[in-house]
């Protein structure tokens, strides 16, 4: 930390919508409360997530010019700004935000760069130009990494020198699931599935709807879709044209999910790419048993009793787990997960990591 006063912070997003990466700073910065003061940048102009930040907290949202799709401009125009700014530490969040990075080390600044995990262009093998891009741009900064999996991608295929990684696994503030009270919900008959998710492509939340049908043509059983995203008008007709849109309950965005959570008997990840996600440990914290596919450290994240239910990311495997982890008594699985939660996935101990990293305090 510089000076006497709060540390600037600057940190670029692709966008500051509602997403992991973006709860995650939250929690971290109204940890970190007057420690910092923030100037929040969204690439894309989405703000939504300015809902989780404390009221308290100082924090600017500046509009500079950027040039999506034209590198070199892009990084130009980043290091003119950043330059101008003159933040005591930059942090860029993800593939989208790789010009600023370059804009830091061109304006020789302190930086930081957060990785998530990928969206569907790189899910099964990574673009040969980004990984060159990252192993040039990220060799000098520190990098922050939620997932074994991308620890190993960064060290191996990106090659960068172990000692700027650091492996901080996601926490979540556990007191907020205790005593819920839960959303209410449409009359219904049978167990209620449920997910929390942007409606993205990579979430694939039609294997879900495929494997609820499935589901459905032999028990009584609802579905809650907590989120919102393009793909929403496809899943709505999807869930018609499988004869189950009276029993599917698209909730849209919530401020409070767990509030949802608190509503479910099962919980549902059918993603085809994930590294950490946080929706995970609120699920866990809420004591639900979880059918997950196997992608980044989802097997990991879970209790071992509940890992019989995580499968490869395909819809038959997954709709099989789906169908008997329903007809399973499954109340000691959401136990498990629950201690798991609590013991190891709490908030303090991500933010006084993420505070090393920073340099504050």
């Amino acid at each position: 930390m510089t000076g006497a006063g709060p540390m600037h912070m600057l940190s670029v997003f692709p966008g500051f919508g509602v997403g992991g990466a973006q709860v995650r700073f939250a929690t971290v910065a109204n940890a970190l409360g007057a420690a910092c003061r923030h100037s929040i940048v969204s690439l894309n102009g989405d703000l939504a997530c300015r809902e989780k930040l404390a009221p308290a907290l100082d924090v600017a949202f500046p509009r500079p010019d950027h040039r999506p799709g034209r590198m070199a401009a892009s990084v130009l125009l980043a290091g003119r700004f950043l330059r101008h700014a003159r933040p005591d530490l930059v942090v860029t969040s993800n593939w989208g935000a790789i010009e600023w990075a370059a804009g830091a080390r061109l304006a020789g600044l302190r930086h930081v760069h957060t990785e998530d995990g990928f969206g569907p262009e790189e899910q099964v093998a990574q673009l040969p130009r980004r990984v060159f891009s990252r192993r040039l741009i990220l060799r000098r900064s520190q990098v922050v990494l939620p997932s074994r999996r991308l620890h190993a991608i960064a060290t191996e295929l990106w090659r960068l020198p172990a000692a700027r990684l650091h492996y901080i696994p996601n926490g979540i503030e556990l007191d907020r699931f205790s005593a819920l009270a839960p959303a209410e919900l449409p009359d219904g008959e049978g167990p209620v599935i449920g997910t929390v998710a942007a409606l993205r492509p990579e979430k694939n939340i039609a294997r879900l709807l495929r494997a609820f049908a499935a589901l459905r043509a032999s028990r009584p059983a609802r579905l809650i879709i907590v989120g919102d995203g393009p793909e929403r008008a496809n899943l709505e007709r999807l869930a018609a044209q499988h004869n189950v849109a009276q029993a599917v309950l698209f909730a849209g965005h919530s401020a409070q999910p767990e509030r949802w959570l608190a509503s479910m008997d099962v919980f549902a990840l059918s993603s085809d790419t994930e590294q950490m996600p946080i929706s995970l440990l609120e699920a866990m914290a809420c004591g639900l048993p979880a059918v997950c596919t196997d992608v980044g450290d989802v097997r990991d994240m879970l209790a071992p009793e509940n890992r019989r239910y995580v499968t490869a990311p395909e819809d038959a495997a997954f709709a099989a787990a789906l169908a008997d982890i329903v007809g399973t008594g499954h109340a000691a699985i959401g136990a498990a997960n629950r201690a798991k939660a609590r013991a190891q996935y709490g908030r303090d101990a991500m933010v006084a990591a993420y505070a090393r990293v920073f340099g504050v305090g």
